[in-house]
């Protein structure tokens, strides 16, 4: 229910913000608007509001909507000499190039926007994350080719700032299908600046789905942690199987477990099989059987049971830190984000295109509904930062130059700026068909690898 939810709630967001975007400029441009409509299908609620008496919709069927202007081209003969000519004049086909590119493109830009908004809103709280200080390096792994070693702060990735740990994986993300190699720049253990090209030609477009920053031979410097139980997911294996927070795992099927990492690979490596756990808890040792949930990571099936560690205060003061940001330091950030992440998904696009990522990089509806039921029961900042990478992709989406897409609109609007006058008729109702077709492929590629994710995890 909470995934039905999630989704269903993030679509209408997303739906309603893109529709007003379209809505409040082409008022803004005086055009008359007939209807705004959430959702398809049958009608759930109608009303009529304001002057125009804009005809205000929510349909049964949450998978899109529609604003619906005055246009003389959608009237028969007959319907055009019922309106009078202030109206006609409002029409959008009668509006000048310049206000139809805004008011089809307020659509997109207003879920860019959202995005912008929502970064803000996570960016003012602050970021926390692992301080960028390399773990110990595994010989012969790309960073110990480059002469990375263990207590290297980082502090700049192919010439780009480093504060957190995080910014090396969002860095080294966008530069794995453009660069071979990259700068990485350190300071080490004796306070001296090196330099570093790490070498990304090992990096698949598989990796991208696991940790690749481990295949590199990154890992952020941490203790040892103590196999305690710090969370536990709402609905996970292990809420089921009876576990509680502040549950210590001495052995697991007779195996004395010393720290998290060791009890962390115990879990993973028993996809779907049953383990016993031997926990204190109140001082009492209790025996708890337990199956990991089996994932498919990489190609490779790993246990989970939806429980994190326990951290103390020692390991937050020295391992992880906190990047507090002004109201415009935090603006400034959430425009930066909202455009790297926008230029990351058109190359992507661009790579799925060219071949150089697989089509089975593409994400249907089912995708995004786990997604958001995830992001929900994580937690409230990870489902906003969700809300704002999906609103991102429907306002990239939507600005492809694809004929039915608000894109494929700009195109035309492109090409009569060109050569002086409107595009045929003729020509946009073949362009409309390309454009279905096109559509009607990639929502078929989605929906294949959305079921083919469900049938093998």
């Amino acid at each position: 229910m909470m995934t039905i939810f999630a989704f269903i709630f993030t679509l209408t967001v997303l739906i309603a913000i893109h529709e007003y975007g379209h809505y409040q400029v082409a008022k803004w441009c005086g055009v008359k608007v007939l209807k705004f409509s959430l959702g398809f299908g049958r009608s759930i609620y109608a009303k009529k509001i304001g002057v125009d008496q804009t005809e205000f919709v929510i349909s049964a069927l949450p998978l899109g909507g529609f604003v619906k202007m005055l246009d003389e081209r959608e009237l028969s003969e007959d319907e055009k000499a019922l309106i009078n000519q202030a109206d006609l004049k409002r029409a959008f086909n009668r509006q000048s190039v310049c206000k139809r590119i805004a008011i089809v493109a307020a659509g997109p830009i207003a879920n860019l926007l959202l995005a912008v908004a929502l970064y803000w809103v996570l960016l003012l709280q602050g970021t926390t994350g692992f301080k960028p200080v390399m773990a110990e390096v595994h010989e012969g792994s790309p960073a110990a080719i480059a002469q990375l070693h263990q207590g290297d702060v980082i502090l700049k990735v192919a010439g780009e700032e480093v504060k957190i740990w995080q910014d090396i994986q969002w860095i080294l993300i966008r530069h794995v299908f453009k660069n071979n190699s990259v700068e990485i720049e350190t300071v080490d253990v004796n306070q001296q600046k090196q330099k570093h090209m790490l070498n990304l030609s090992s990096i698949t477009e598989a990796d991208l789905n696991a940790d690749f920053l481990a295949k590199l031979g990154f890992k952020p410097k941490h203790p040892k942690l103590a196999a305690v139980i710090g969370s536990i997911l709402k609905d996970s294996v292990a809420e089921k199987a009876g576990l509680k927070v502040g549950d210590k795992v001495l052995n697991v099927n007779g195996t004395i477990i010393n720290d998290w990492e060791m009890l962390v690979n115990f879990v993973q490596s028993s996809p779907n099989k049953s383990i016993n756990l031997s926990v204190v808890r109140a001082n009492q040792k209790l025996s708890i059987n337990i199956t990991p949930h089996g994932t498919n990571q990489n190609g490779v099936i790993l246990g989970q049971i939806g429980a994190a560690v326990q951290l103390n205060d020692n390991f937050n003061k020295d391992y992880l830190i906190t990047i507090n940001n002004s109201p415009i330091d935090a603006l400034v950030r959430s425009l930066v984000k909202t455009y790297e992440t926008a230029t990351f998904s058109l190359k992507m696009l661009g790579n799925v295109l060219t071949g150089h990522v697989s089509m089975k990089s593409i994400s249907g509806p089912v995708t995004i509904a786990t997604y958001a039921g995830q992001s929900a029961h994580l937690g409230l900042n990870a489902f906003i930062a969700f809300l704002a990478v999906i609103s991102i992709s429907l306002g990239v989406l939507n600005l492809l130059p694809i004929p039915v897409l608000d894109g494929g609109h700009l195109l035309y609007y492109m090409i009569e700026i060109i050569k002086g006058s409107p595009v045929s008729e003729e020509f946009m109702e073949v362009a409309q068909r390309i454009g279905l077709a096109i559509l009607g492929l990639l929502m078929v590629c989605a929906l294949y690898n959305d079921i083919n994710r469900l049938i093998v995890g």
